[in-house]
């Protein structure tokens, strides 16, 4: 992360900086082991740590809904807890050797280990849930990490299908992205005791923008720098993933060009990272995929209008404006 960046994210978590830290000393105690290797590859976790944008929003969810709680440092704890296992199992999956610019889990102690590590955080994200008085929050964490799960099983059933439409596209990115931040968003204004209609407006301004950040991710996969991205890149493809910039380009790609993206696609043909951006700069592919997430986020946008102003909501603006210039 640039310190242009961090210095950005700092003012934008101005509002909920010490709740913030809170949540992060949560989320650290909970990782501790009586085992010293797990709390090394906990600490490499815990390295994984940047925008703690899923922690952030349900934070500024709730200060601008309402008043922020501990249940509330518990529930940031949670969610980063569930994303951070869902990174740990996205390396295997990927076969990825960097992450925040240091060697994944897989890379360094192996398949097994990362998806029982993997598999270790969500485990403890449930028990810290459980600690809460509601039954609410746990069952809507664990709705939302069931539709993550059918967001991977679902683009892996159609790895390697060179016929995806961006309809289904946008299936598999609701899933595996939209429903976790949405589900931040809601559970951040529920727990400040929002009302129905606010707490729906909440849910929706988190599904706009994480299917918005994904497709950011998607477009970064393609043009991303890996210095600044900080992970392996150039990896969608490779593994038979259509994602939206390379649906639209083979999609409008001439014919000699389509037939090359579907034998890669099928694993037939290989591709440089190099070839496939002319490609996609050809069908100005990356401008499509940036203005889906442009609309993405003005109604993300719109939909705080249901939010009394403040500095929470100026934030939560903010953040849906930095889904697309972010560079990592």
């Amino acid at each position: 992360m640039s310190d242009l960046t961090s210095s950005l994210l700092t003012d934008l978590y101005a509002p909920i900086a010490d709740d913030l830290c809170a949540a992060q000393r949560i989320f650290d105690d909970e990782l501790q082991s009586d085992l010293p290797f797990v709390n090394e590859w906990c600490d490499r976790v815990r390295s994984y740590r940047g925008k703690m944008l899923r922690p952030a929003l349900l934070l500024l969810a709730g200060k601008a809904t309402g008043q922020l709680t501990k249940e509330h440092h518990t529930l940031a704890a949670v969610v980063e807890i569930v994303h951070m296992a869902t990174l740990v199992h996205d390396d295997v999956l990927d076969e990825a050797d960097e992450r925040r610019r240091l060697p994944t889990i897989c890379a360094t102690a192996g398949n097994v280990a990362a998806v029982l590590v993997g598999d270790y955080l969500i485990s403890h994200a449930f028990h810290l849930c459980s600690s809460l008085d509601s039954q609410y929050a746990s069952r809507r964490i664990g709705a939302a990490t069931n539709e993550v799960c059918e967001g991977e099983l679902l683009q892996n059933r159609r790895s390697g299908d060179d016929q995806l439409s961006e309809t289904e596209y946008f299936d598999i990115i609701r899933r595996k992205t939209g429903a976790l931040t949405a589900a931040c968003c809601e559970l951040g204004a529920f727990s400040a005791g929002a009302d129905d209609m606010t707490v729906r407006a909440m849910y929706d301004y988190g599904m706009l923008a994480g299917k918005a950040f994904q497709i950011v991710d998607d477009i970064l996969d393609i043009v991303g720098d890996r210095r600044q991205v900080g992970k392996t890149l150039g990896v969608d493809l490779s593994l038979g993933k259509l994602t939206l910039p390379t649906i639209h380009c083979l999609a409008h790609a001439d014919e000699s060009t389509a037939v090359a993206i579907r034998e890669i696609v099928r694993g037939e043909a290989c591709c440089t990272q190099r070839r496939l951006r002319e490609w996609i700069d050809e069908t100005d592919s990356v401008d499509h995929a940036v203005s889906t997430a442009r609309d993405h986020v003005l109604r993300a946008i719109r939909r705080l209008d249901a939010v009394p102003p403040g500095d929470a909501r100026s934030s939560l603006i903010a953040l849906a404006e930095f889904i697309i210039d972010r560079r990592f």
